[in-house]
């Protein structure tokens, strides 16, 4: 496995080179095709941990445990730079984020993002959400940064304030959150173009753009998201859903005809699996 050091040096070279767009994988198989598929990064997503993994809601459920095992299985699956969710540091205090930050680099992690919503939290394009005060989530900060192995490893920091206190009120907090030693700034939310553009304005640093369906957020492509500021992009929940939908059709054609043979066309083949998995089918006893 390539170690969460040299992933994280990887992703700190393609920052500035464009805009890094990161698709996010809902376990490993889905990470070898993101790889396959000529991405250069990728994304593990607190709600796809959540829903794939725990089968609940994105509201905080899921432990650091349950999120370590899941890096680590993507991080064996793939070479690429990953960025995680780690939600509020699954804990509410500077001792839990220094250990977060510690399982998931020696998972393969090269960069995560911490929030600064109160725990449980709730997903960032639904209202009702609660921010922790500015010395807190600066605390959580500083003890992140403190706790990684790695100088190369990336630890942004999101801020929600947008949907709650206001654009201004997401400024001054990310402000404070560079000061407090964040790589990095993930402004949760914002819902118009020129809010974006002005928020790059505003701040200089790395910015991190969140290409989510359904949301507040207006569909906008990576060339965009580039002129307007952005080093990366992620869509977190993209192949989740798309496979899921696909899985809903699947099961409805087998429910009504008893079998899955007009399936077969739109199917990846056992040849095409094996490919992706290196799977010599020639090696006899295979």
């Amino acid at each position: 496995m390539v170690p969460s050091s040299d992933r994280s040096k990887k992703l700190r070279k393609l920052i500035g080179k464009g805009t890094v767009m990161m698709p996010g994988a809902f376990n490993a198989l889905s990470a070898r095709m993101i790889e396959r598929c000529g991405f250069d990064a990728m994304y593990l997503s607190g709600a796809v941990l959540a829903n794939s993994v725990g089968g609940v809601p994105d509201i905080g459920m899921m432990t650091l445990t349950e999120a370590r095992d899941h890096a680590w299985h993507v991080a064996q699956a793939t070479d690429l730079p990953i960025l995680m969710d780690a939600d509020t540091g699954f804990g509410e205090g500077p001792h839990n984020i220094s250990r977060t930050v510690q399982e998931l680099e020696h998972a393969g992690v090269s960069a995560i993002h911490i929030e600064d919503q109160v725990f449980p939290k709730r997903c960032g394009h639904l209202e009702g959400k609660q921010l922790i005060s500015i010395e807190a989530m600066c605390e959580k900060i500083a003890a992140a940064v403190a706790a990684k192995a790695s100088p190369d490893f990336i630890v942004m920091a999101r801020t929600d304030a947008r949907s709650v206190e206001g654009y201004d009120a997401a400024v001054v907090r990310a402000n404070a959150y560079i000061e407090a030693g964040a790589d990095g700034i993930f402004p949760e939310a914002l819902q118009e173009k020129s809010e974006f553009i002005r928020f790059a304005e505003d701040l200089d640093t790395i910015l991190l753009a969140n290409m989510t369906e359904f949301g507040k957020t207006p569909y906008f492509t990576s060339r965009e998201f580039r002129d307007m500021g952005y080093d990366l992009v992620i869509f977190p929940v993209t192949l989740q859903r798309y496979a899921m939908k696909a899985i809903e059709a699947a099961l409805r054609v087998i429910k009504k005809d008893g079998t899955q043979e007009s399936l077969v066309d739109d199917m990846q083949t056992r040849a095409e699996l094996y490919e992706l998995l290196g799977y010599d089918m020639d090696v006899p006893g295979k």
